[in-house]
């Protein structure tokens, strides 16, 4: 690995009993210098999760069609194991008759669309699913980096006004997510949870603009329109609320993926930028929206990852800050696809990302676009850029 690409864990502060660092959005660690992952996951063990699951049947129950004219609840699902977990949870364990939404973010990879189908077709879930035209997505790929540091706006904004659309339009008043926040955020415990389910959630912690501003001379007003949030009093005449289902039963993401791999012949596969092939493989772009964050942070998936690792004692400290920092620093094949479609030279695509960097991530290295000029040069050669 060139050492250009190495962040010098001297220049950070880590948290001491995991691999993330003070650069990671809404960070936060106790008096120990403990994050509040880490106390989310101590909080976990100590859980009356029989409890937690009666107040879920209770929920359920509530929201249940009372004389089976509607669906029941509505599940925001791309296909991954997450929600291909919760899909077989709603539907199998509570009996209930969802209505399955998806946001496409339109970078399916071939093992993700499989994903997808196969659940929905093995659990017998109607499904509706929206997709952007893909020289709309191209366009908005661009514009997203320069105004968030990141080429997913799309999909950030996409996944949080979809679901609350189709709720709106077809009056189904129970959103039903899966993992909780306080699994792998630094912005919240079990205890002391987020309310992700307002209508401006995504928009705040992930899309972070509005559409309006990504109007330009290449984005009109009216190609947004699928972005557009309903109103409060939309939301309020139905009576939308969300949950997660992390939040009420024991969630374990590997255990999960292992059940719907067994059951479902759910499918893993190579995913860049990470070492575990299960987290994001329905999207090709995923390495390069992990990368963005390494370069504007100084961590990317392998850091989170290695993190949940460190915490369930797969791995020791020292072991997972090892490999997260080898793997988040891998220039992913992908950008050169988004290098093509954007425009942006690899000098470019770097100077935006380090301009946007805040607080102690500005004292990161600089990185070197030498290697990734290489690759851009390369693909071209072979006609695959």
């Amino acid at each position: 690995m060139d050492d250009y690409c190495q962040v010098p864990y001297s220049q950070l502060r880590y948290c001491v009993r995991c691999c993330m660092p003070e650069t990671n959005e809404g960070m936060q660690f106790d008096e120990m210098g403990i994050c509040l992952a880490c106390r989310a996951a101590e909080e976990k063990q100590h859980i009356n999760w029989v409890e937690r699951g009666n107040r879920l049947r209770g929920i359920l129950e509530r929201y249940r069609s009372k004389d089976g004219s509607n669906y029941d609840c509505l599940v925001p699902i791309s296909g991954g194991k997450d929600s291909s977990f919760q899909l077989h949870v709603i539907v199998k364990v509570f009996g209930l008759k969802p209505l399955a939404v998806t946001f496409s973010h339109n970078w399916f990879s071939p093992t993700g669309r499989y994903n997808l189908e196969n659940i929905l077709e093995k659990l017998n879930v109607d499904h509706f699913m929206f997709t952007p035209n893909r020289d709309l997505v191209n366009r908005i790929a661009r514009r997203s980096l320069e105004l968030i540091g990141d080429a997913c706006w799309t999909c950030h904004s996409g996944v949080g006004a979809f679901p609350l659309q189709v709720a709106v339009r077809f009056e189904i008043p129970l959103l039903i997510w899966g993992e909780s926040i306080a699994e792998h955020s630094g912005r919240a415990t079990y205890n002391e949870p987020v309310h992700r389910f307002d209508r401006d959630y995504f928009t705040k912690v992930s899309a972070k603009v509005w559409p309006e501003a990504l109007v330009c001379d290449d984005i009109t007003l009216r190609e947004l329109k699928p972005f557009e949030l309903p109103s409060w009093e939309d939301l309020e005449r139905v009576g939308v609320v969300g949950i997660h289902l992390g939040d009420y039963i024991f969630w374990d993401e590997e255990r999960q993926m292992e059940f719907v791999r067994k059951h479902y012949d759910w499918r893993e596969d190579y995913v860049e930028g990470a070492y575990k092939g299960y987290k994001s493989v329905e999207c090709r772009m995923a390495g390069v929206h992990d990368y963005c964050k390494f370069i504007k942070r100084g961590f990317g998936r392998g850091t989170d990852q290695a993190c949940r690792d460190v915490r369930h004692g797969l791995m020791t400290r020292e072991e997972g800050l090892r490999l997260a920092h080898e793997v988040d620093a891998d220039i992913p094949p992908a950008l050169v696809e988004y290098l093509r479609i954007t425009g942006y030279t690899p000098e470019e695509f770097y100077n935006i990302l380090v301009e946007l960097r805040e607080g102690k991530a500005t004292r990161l290295p600089r990185p070197d676009p030498g290697p990734l000029r290489k690759m851009v040069a390369a693909a071209n050669e072979t006609g695959e850029g």
